[in-house]
């Protein structure tokens, strides 16, 4: 008591409260979390999240300006800047990026159908499972670069085998992740809605849709990344179009900066696509509140 009263009268007073009080503990809490978020807002996070590509592109431009990159092998960015616009200028740059593009969403859509189908089957019944997740693992341990050769024999050297090929790594991992996303759901929300009487329909689509969506969304992410590395392979296949045919043809050349070029264009897709998946999750797993870092 004599310890509360003391502790309350230099409260009272205006000294500072002793730190072992929990009170005393929770206010410093809040006051460092208010600082930190005072210190976040002074800085937006998108010019944050900028920074990282502009220190790198800062330090190869320094680096190339003084020599110690030689611009026979490293182009500097002058230099691949000025190949893009050439390539600008003839139509080229832009007539193969669209080529590709349309090869990702083509095979990007198809894997995305082909594999939320599969894992539904296999996530939500038992004999989907036995019949198909075996075959699906089977798929998954087999690189699908390997199959190039045989998409070739089977489909010719037009758009099918590229566009298959992309479908294969994107629904792989579409599948792979929505179904461990459907086996993850927690039984007892099952339970739950199933002592509420929902129907099956409503248990999908209230309970274990919204459950594996994150799951989903991870596969997603994944898939656009399989998407753009399988690119590179399928326009291995006689492609007279695309960003791989720019890359194969610059090899060729010994052009340095129209390489250097197209890893950057590979580059910024990636980081479009992962933008577009982090969209999703703003707007589709706005329920949850998951961890956002200190």
């Amino acid at each position: 008591m004599t310890t509360v009263a003391s502790a309350g009268a230099r409260t009272v007073a205006g000294t500072r409260p002793d730190p072992a009080t929990p009170s005393a503990t929770a206010g410093l809490v809040e006051l460092t979390a208010a600082s930190n978020r005072a210190r976040r807002r002074l800085v937006p996070r998108w010019l944050r999240r900028l920074a990282g590509p502009v220190i790198l592109l800062l330090a190869w431009a320094v680096a190339s300006g003084s020599g110690l990159l030689d611009a026979q092998l490293f182009p500097g960015p002058v230099q691949v800047a000025r190949a893009a616009w050439n390539l600008i200028e003839t139509g080229q740059l832009q007539a193969n990026v669209g080529r590709s593009l349309i090869r990702v969403l083509e095979g990007t859509v198809l894997g995305i159908v082909i594999g939320v189908i599969i894992a539904l089957a296999a996530g939500l019944t038992r004999i989907g499972e036995d019949l198909l997740d075996p075959v699906m693992q089977l798929f998954k341990a087999v690189p699908s670069f390997a199959l190039t050769p045989l998409l070739i024999i089977w489909m010719g050297i037009d758009e099918a085998p590229k566009i298959t090929l992309i479908t294969i790594g994107v629904a792989i991992h579409i599948y792979i992740n929505t179904y461990s996303g459907i086996r993850g759901v927690d039984s007892q929300l099952v339970e739950v809605a199933r002592t509420l009487r929902a129907s099956r329909r409503q248990l999908i689509s209230q309970v274990i849709l919204p459950g594996a969506m994150p799951n989903f969304l991870v596969g997603l992410r994944v898939g656009l990344s399989s998407a753009w590395l399988s690119l590179i392979f399928a326009e291995s296949i006689n492609a007279t179009q695309g960003i791989g045919f720019l890359m194969q043809r610059a090899q060729t050349m010994l052009q340095f900066d129209v390489s250097l070029l197209i890893i950057f264009i590979y580059a910024a897709v990636g980081l479009l696509s992962y933008a577009l998946v982090r969209f999703l999750e703003r707007q589709l797993l706005g329920w949850r509140n998951g961890f956002q870092g200190v």
